[in-house]
Parts: structure tokens; sequence; C-alpha cells
């Protein structure tokens, strides 16, 4: 595995990072109206091409989610001795092909697979879960990706189709526990122009399942905002559109 020169960086480093990181998020909610209340959003470090020492030296300082793109990657580094120990939370945010599957669902410590798009997909997972679960009635958490942008290279289920998806997943796909839902917007948004439409079509999308579905918006999450724009996810610029999220930042730079 070859991994970025990131390598050089120390623990002290890492440190600085994550609180950096920590307080802006803080500083960020602080700035949300107060109809929103004070959640606070989980912050999910994004390892891809981090080498091992880093992603425990960053656990070491408190950070117990990670998330991991490529699934041989997420393989690897779940099943260090180092790390296959820790008390570590994966995310796998990657595209998840059908054939993949079963690798990722073997992996150590998976929390949660964000990236559900198809029924066919949900229906894979779901079958595969019962080789994998520990408990009886353990069931896999899992997001469905919605591509709010539009782009036809990103992946992700249309708008249009996300209720249908989600009312899918919750009657047919016992072994899985629908918990939110995940977007990656378009890159390069400027947030002086007002709210990232990505992020307020998500949570339209949201308001929009919750009703028809007759759930409960505090049991939709929305994993959305990365290291460009985290601060503007949480409530920067006086967004009024976020309840719960999932913030994907890179910490280890």
């Amino acid at each position: 595995m070859i991994y970025s020169k990131i390598i050089k960086l120390t623990m002290t480093d890492i440190a600085a990072n994550l609180k950096l990181v920590r307080d802006k998020i803080s500083n960020a909610c602080n700035r949300r109206s107060a109809e929103l209340g004070n959640n606070i959003p989980r912050l999910v470090a994004v390892s891809k091409t981090k080498p091992p020492n880093l992603i425990i030296d960053a656990y070491e300082n408190g950070q117990q989610h990670f998330g991991e793109n490529y699934v041989n990657e997420l393989v690897d580094k779940a099943n260090h001795p180092d790390i296959k120990i820790k008390d570590i939370k994966w995310h796998f945010i990657g595209h998840l092909q059908r054939n993949k599957v079963n690798k990722v669902l073997a992996v150590p410590n998976l929390y949660m697979v964000e990236t559900v798009d198809t029924e066919k997909l949900a229906s894979t997972v779901d079958s595969a879960w019962q080789k994998y679960k520990k408990q009886d009635d353990s069931q896999l958490k899992i997001m469905v990706q919605v591509n709010t942008s539009g782009e036809k290279e990103k992946s992700g289920c249309e708008i249009s189709q996300t209720s249908t998806l989600v009312n899918y997943i919750k009657n047919n796909c016992k072994n899985l526990k629908f918990v939110g839902l995940m977007t990656i917007g378009a890159y390069g948004y400027d947030p002086a122009n007002g709210p990232n439409p990505d992020f307020v079509a998500l949570k339209n999308c949201r308001d929009d399942i919750c009703k028809e579905l007759n759930l409960s918006k505090d049991d939709v999450e929305l994993s959305m905002g990365m290291s460009t724009d985290y601060e503007h996810a949480v409530g920067g610029n006086k967004s009024k559109f976020m309840y719960k999220l999932i913030i994907e930042s890179v910490i280890c730079q």
C-alpha cells in the first residue's frame, strides 16, 4: 500500500489539526439559528491514502469515526494489528460495487455504509450482512447516497427516486437500518453566493421523505460537508437548514 507524504506529520500536528477542525465546527454551530438546537455534528475523519500511524494518532486524540473511500484500503487498515484492537468506527463512503460487498462487510468495527444508491445494492448488502452480523438482531447502519448536483459522473440515486429507495430498504431489508442521507456536492461552490444548493437539496429531500414515509427528522441524519465546506454545512452564513450532520473532513492534512 502506498500512502501520501502526510507520513511526516507528528502526533502534535494531528492533535492541532483536530482541535482546529473541532473549534471551527463549534463556532459554526454557535452561528446557527436557535431553532436548530445544540446538536453537535459527528466528525468523520476521511483517512484515504493516510498511513495507519496517523489514524492511530488521531484516535488517541479522541477521534473515533473514520471514513474510507476504497474497499481494499479499508480492508488493509481495519485489519492492521495496531488498529484492529482499537474502538474505531469505520464508515465506508466510496462507490460500492455489488461484487465488493462481502469484503466491506467483513471489516472489523464496520459502523456504517453511507453509499447505498440502488435497490439491487441494498438487497445485496442486506443478504450478505446475515453472514457477518455478530448478533441475531444486529442491523447494519446504512445511508442512501443522493446525487443532489445531477452530475453524471457522481454516484447516488436521483432526488426523485430517494423516497422509493428508502421505502424499499425499510420494508424489504430487515438486516439494514436506514439512518440518513448522504451527498457529495458539486466541487468548488463559493459560500459567498449563499446557501450551498446541494446542502439545501439534501435537506429538502430529507423533509420530503419524512413526510411521505412518516419518519421523524430526528431519525434521518444528513451526511455532507467536506474539508473545504464543512463550516458552511454546519451552519455558517446564517444557514437555517441543518439539523443533524455528519461532517466528512480530512484532518490529516
